[in-house]
This record gives structure tokens, sequence and C-alpha cells, in this order.
């Protein structure tokens, strides 16, 4: 035992451990010039030459030690530390909507697994640590773009399948409304125009890709998929998918004039504050409800008939043309009936046309970094005239797993590769917030692995 303790405790031996970590982080990395790191390593462990950390206090024996600057010690340690592990391997996220119920909840707490498809190199590096994007308090950027570095991804241990729940940054998030922060601007504008947006809900800021606010969505298509929304339903290549467990639709539900019992509805896990009865139907016009819950209501003896809503073209409001992706009445599209819609893929060419040209014209020009312009029916690209355009990065479909109360890919479009943020991991809180402590934890899903 005490030859093992000298061993660990020689700094060779410590050298060379750290070092093995460090060159396997340098190789996942891809990135060599940081093997130049070996020798600050190096100077660390043997040759300690120079004094890294300079906020150290060297203590002569009996002295005593300084609380503080031990305190600081610990803080810059566990500092660095949770920026490692944050930037590389997981990241907390809480779900702050409705859109992927009854599969994710509002008020989970989520430990989201960067590793898994692979961490993003931050496209802005000088931002402070343990903050996305905005300083609390202060409500300032929390990040400078004076050092940018292109998109890059280092190896994960999956890609993105259909079927996967998958944080992303936010597509339309790149410019924000400072007062409304969680609406999107672009809808704001293609209904209002920009200067009653910029007047009512201004300033604008712009953020960067990885400073965009994260979403949580189901991936339904992935690139080079064809997809289709038949009546709320999903198609992909041509066959209609099994629709995950949790997966809900709003319903028409009719009575016989009398309400559904309360605590029925309740252990359906329907919130008192959807469940409006409507005595002229009778019953109820919005039911936000699984398949599970559609067969046990159509079992109660006063409701007489369960009808799915199905948006059709024109879509009613708040689902107005403007509001349904690509935005253009040559796409008759609703939230319950859309496509085909073929999903870009990198390395993939298009014939481009005035019509089709509204699939393709963000991809072209905000997330691949084209001009675009056409005159006369002729598309110019780059200010060269052309019909055709090819792919440089892989795009994805998402959707909420509350498909009538989710804004998802329907309302912004394809989710480009280089916003994948991570795949969640773990519930390891889940909060209530209509109940009061403890009846508002949701003790169940503490610690379930997704």
């Amino acid at each position: 035992m005490e030859k093992i303790r000298r061993i660990v405790g020689d700094r060779k031996f410590k050298f060379g451990m750290v070092a093995l970590c460090y060159l396997l982080w340098v190789i996942w990395l891809g990135n060599y010039w940081w093997l130049l790191g070996l020798a600050v390593v190096f100077d660390l462990y043997i040759t300690k030459k120079v004094k890294w950390a300079f906020w150290k206090k060297a203590y002569r024996e009996g002295e005593k030690r300084n609380t503080w600057l031990d305190w600081l010690d610990a803080l810059i340690f566990a500092l660095i530390a949770a920026t490692f592990i944050r930037m590389y391997f997981f990241e907390a996220y809480v779900i702050p909507t409705s859109s992927m119920e009854r599969s994710l909840m509002t008020g989970d707490y989520l430990f989201v697994s960067k590793s898994y498809y692979g961490p993003r190199i931050p496209s802005t590096p000088l931002s402070l640590p343990l903050v996305h994007n905005t300083i609390p308090v202060l409500n300032v950027p929390s990040y400078v773009e004076w050092l940018k570095w292109d998109y890059r991804r280092m190896a994960g241990r999956s890609t993105v399948k259909a079927g996967d729940i998958v944080v992303f940054s936010f597509p339309h998030g790149d410019t924000v409304m400072l007062q409304a922060p969680t609406q999107d601007y672009y809808t704001h504008v293609r209904l209002n125009g920009r200067k009653h947006t910029v007047d009512a809900y201004g300033p604008l800021v712009t953020r960067p890709v990885d400073k965009k606010d994260n979403y949580v969505k189901r991936c339904v298509a992935v690139a080079g998929d064809t997809l289709e929304v038949r009546h709320g339903r999903m198609w992909r290549n041509g066959r209609q998918e099994t629709p995950h467990e949790g997966i809900q639709y709003s319903y028409m539900v009719k009575t016989n004039g009398t309400q559904i019992n309360p605590r029925v509805l309740e252990k359906m896990q329907i919130p008192a504050e959807e469940a409006v009865f409507n005595g002229r139907l009778p019953g109820y016009t919005h039911l936000l409800l699984c398949d599970d819950n559609v067969a046990q209501l159509k079992a109660l003896p006063n409701v007489t008939e369960v009808l799915q809503n199905d948006d059709i073209y024109p879509p009613d409001y708040p689902d107005f043309p403007a509001a349904i992706f690509p935005f253009s009445t040559a796409y008759p599209w609703t939230r319950d009936n859309l496509g085909p819609l073929w999903v870009p893929a990198k390395g993939a060419t298009v014939t481009l046309t005035p019509e089709n040209l509204a699939l393709y014209e963000r991809i072209i020009t905000v997330y691949e970094h084209n001009s675009l312009s056409v005159a006369d029916s002729v598309i110019y690209i780059n200010g060269v005239e052309t019909a055709r355009y090819t792919f440089t990065m892989d795009y994805y479909f998402m959707m909420g797993d509350n498909r009538h109360n989710s804004l998802d890919s329907r309302y912004w479009g394809f989710v480009p590769e280089d916003h994948i943020v991570g795949s969640p991991a773990m519930v390891w809180l889940s909060i209530d917030k209509n109940k009061r402590f403890p009846m508002n934890i949701r003790w169940s899903r503490l610690f379930n692995f997704l």
C-alpha cells in the first residue's frame, strides 16, 4: 500500500496521467495546435518554472493559512471545471413551455448531453462562464464578438435520427425584441411590418448561433427525408410514423349536456384551465389528448363523440397563412396538413425556381451566408445568375409532441446542423408551478433517464 502511495504521489506519475488525459482531449478536439499546452502541463508537474496559479500563496512551515486565498483557489478551480463540463459534456436546461408534454413536462429540469451528438465549438469564445447569452440582473450580453470561430463539431456518439428529442438553438433567434424576447421577431414582421414591430417591441438585438435561446423538440425528419403531415399525423418517406408515447393532439369532445368529472380529467393530466365546458356544443371544443385519453373518454357514458380538430387551408387564427412555413400562398399548408416537403441534405443540389425559392431562401442567405436576389424571375446568388444550389449543411425538421400547442418547424422551417446543441439525458428535478410545495414536486420524474 505504501508503495502504491509513493507511485501515485510521484510527480512524474501525475504528469503522465494528466498529459494522457490532455492528449486524448486534444485528439477529440481535433485541433493539434493545442498540443503546445503539453509544455504547460510539463512545467506544472516537473520543472515548475512558471507560477501559473499566480493567486496561490506559498506558505512557510508553520505559517497561518489565508482563508480568503484558499476560498479563491477553490472558486477558480470550481469555475474552470464547471465551464469545461458545461462546454463539452453536460448543460442544465429547464422546460419552459408545454410544447413537449407529455414526453417532457413544463418545469422539468434536464441535464443535456452535448457529447451525444458531439460538442459544438463556440463561435463566440469570449464569453462569461456559466451564463448563456445575458448577464442576470444587468440584462446585458454575456459575450463579445471581437473573436469569432467558424462552425465545427467534435466527434459524438451518435447522429441526429428521426424520433430523437433534440435541444437546439432557435433558428429565428438571431434577432430578438427586447420588449418581447420570447416571441418570434419574423412572425411579427410578417404580420405587422418591421417599423411597427420595432416601435412596439424594440429595440432589437442580434445574436450569433451559439448565443441564441435553446429549444427542445422531437426530430421528425432528417436530411434527405421527405415528410408530410396529413390530418395531423406524420408521414416520412411515404410511410406513416408510429406515434411516440405521449404525443397529443387537440380534440373536440361532445357530451350529452353534462360535464366530465374533473377528477377524470385530472387523472388524464388535463389542467382545469384547459377543460372549459361549452354548454352550446355541448362539450369541450379544445382538449389536448393522447391516444390513450381518447379511448378513455369514448368509454365514458356521458361522452357522445370525440373528434380530432383538423386545421384545413386557409388556417384558422392564430395560424394565419403568414405564420405557416414557408409563408407563401404557393404552399397552401396548415399545421395539420403540410407537405410533401424534402429536407435539405449536405452536398445535395436543388433546382431553384421563383416558386420554390421560399423554401430555401433563409437557408441560402442566413444559414449558409450567401447574397440572394431575383430580377425578372432570374435568380442571382452572390451576384451570379443560377438556377441551382448545393447545400453545405444538413438540416432537420422538428415538431413538439404537443402537436397543437407547439411553435416548431411548421412555423419557422428547417433547423441547420450547426444549431444542434445536444440530447436530453436526464430529468433531475420536476416542478409543477400550479401546486404548492411539497405537492409541486413530481417525485416520479426525479432522476429519470431519457
